[in-house]
């Protein structure tokens, strides 16, 4: 064979090679691995909307969707708390605590539990912090918190919350994605895919982070899990870009932009028509989403035009990456029909190691941070007629111990409480729940919930009917079978509905 013929042989047997790929072995088989891949494909799949019984929309993912039945609320503002905030600082008042302060901790309230970092025998730890009673509801709300005591009749307080998980990064996952492992999709994108999104300029679930860190349980908390891509959450910034690359790059004005993504999406179309992934659905939708967000998330997650007095009403700091600056935007992006609004503000794990973790400095400096701006949110909505359409929680994902820390069997350096599971502290205001309202109880020291005992799966259930969803009935098939946010578990917590 000439060396001329040679290469055109190595040419045709190396473009044969190429197109000899997985995807098409697995497309061209009609038996065997080939069914297989489809029977998998098509079980775990699901077009149809489950909540609506309407088609899976190929065109917009996001479009509207009608709920179950007509929601309280509109959109949803979750306010997390990472680390853990201490309950007994701030709304569960103990005083009988203090009577017990420096005294060693009973063995019965140490045989047969784990904690995180307590070993041998603690000192119990009075309330470092006083207590008086606000509004009409009586609620009794720490030093800690001046602002919001003056908005503590539009709030409702669940103050026997528990959870199974006593590390961080499995309790923030099971608080909001209904499972303390890796792979489930959060609330927001729950919402999302239930409800789409009204302003299709915007994502409809938006995800902002202060403190200087990610949670411990990473992006996952915003993530979709097992739901199309399109539905997780959409990380904005507070200061610089909102959204990194949102610009266009250099030599590329918005007509080559929008040219750019046409071809590719085109692309995109066709290699949907003959695969039917529904994640090329999702790119689709994203890179359309992307372009339109070019001109709509810089002006909305802009807040040096709001008016002096909101500035001073939340204490934001323009230009600066703070969590008053993201409390405001959270009105903002409600305000333009976002769905899901979740925040996260890291630093509140109160261990006593250090200064900044201690529960009579950091945290109350955390406190001063977060008081006034959640505050001035509820205010901010109410006054402009969103509060009774926007669902406002706040809380952390377990609770603190009522002895003091006392790392390796040693004492913390500083005054600090361990991670507990048996009772905390979560709020809810706004979007049909009854304010003023207190449920659920502890125990004389705040170290057992006694009654009205709530979990993840009960708050869950309640933010999705207050969307006007049944929580049994918002489900997604997966891996052969229908999934939905509270798993097995969950009931709405009419108590504090109004």
């Amino acid at each position: 064979m000439s060396k001329n013929n040679n290469n055109i042989f190595n040419e045709a047997r190396n473009k044969n090679l190429e197109l000899d790929t997985r995807r098409l072995f697995l497309k061209n088989c009609l038996l065997g691995m080939g069914g297989m891949a489809m029977g998998s494909f098509l079980s775990s799949c699901n077009f149809g909307s489950a909540n609506t019984g309407e088609l899976f929309n190929s065109a917009n993912p996001l479009s509207p969707h009608s709920p179950h039945f007509p929601g309280k609320a509109r959109s949803v503002i979750y306010l997390h708390m990472a680390g853990a905030p201490s309950q007994l600082e701030l709304f569960d008042y103990k005083p009988d605590l203090m009577k017990l302060d420096g005294q060693d901790c009973p063995q019965s309230l140490l045989e047969g539990k784990k904690f995180a970092f307590i070993r041998g025998v603690p000192k119990m730890m009075g309330p470092q912090a006083s207590f008086k009673q606000h509004g009409q509801s009586g609620a009794w709300i720490s030093e800690h918190l001046p602002h919001l005591a003056t908005v503590a009749d539009e709030v409702a307080f669940l103050k026997a919350m528990q959870t199974d998980q006593f590390n961080h990064g499995p309790a923030q996952l099971l608080i909001h994605t209904g499972s303390p492992r890796l792979g489930r999709p959060s609330m927001g994108s729950w919402a999302t895919y239930g409800l789409g999104s009204e302003n299709s300029n915007l994502p409809g679930f938006v995800v902002l982070t202060s403190g200087g860190k990610f949670p411990d349980a990473g992006k996952s908390v915003w993530g979709s899990g097992f739901l199309p891509s399109v539905y997780q959450g959409v990380q904005c910034r507070s200061e610089g870009d909102p959204v990194l690359f949102i610009k266009d790059p250099e030599g590329m004005d918005r007509d080559l932009r929008k040219a750019s993504i046409d071809a590719i999406n085109e692309a995109n179309r066709i290699s949907y028509e003959e695969f039917k992934d529904p994640e090329i659905l999702s790119r689709i939708s994203q890179y359309e989403m992307a372009y339109r967000m070019q001109i709509s998330v810089p002006e909305v997650m802009n807040i040096n035009d709001e008016p002096d007095y909101i500035h001073e009403m939340y204490g934001t700091k323009p230009g600066k990456a703070c969590f008053a600056n993201n409390v405001l935007l959270a009105r903002k992006l409600v305000e333009k029909g976002v769905r899901f609004v979740q925040l996260f503000d890291w630093g509140w794990d109160s261990h006593g190691t250090d200064e900044n973790l201690a529960i009579d400095y950091g945290f109350v400096n955390k406190c001063r941070s977060m008081d006034k701006p959640v505050a001035a949110l509820l205010l901010d909505l109410k006054q402009r007629g969103l509060l009774d359409e926007t669902l406002v929680v706040w809380g952390g994902e377990f609770g603190r111990t009522p002895m003091a820390e006392n790392r390796d069997g040693k004492k913390n350096p500083f005054k600090g409480r361990d991670h507990h599971t048996e009772a905390f502290t979560i709020w809810m205001a706004g979007g049909g729940i009854k304010g003023g309202t207190s449920f659920g109880e502890t125990d004389e020291i705040g170290y057992s919930a006694i009654s009205g005992k709530t979990t993840a799966f009960d708050v869950q259930a309640t933010i999705l009917n207050q969307l006007g969803f049944d929580h049994e009935k918002l489900t997604y098939q997966f891996q052969g079978r229908p999934f939905r946010l509270t798993d097995v578990h969950g009931r709405v917590i009419n108590e504090i509905i109004a």
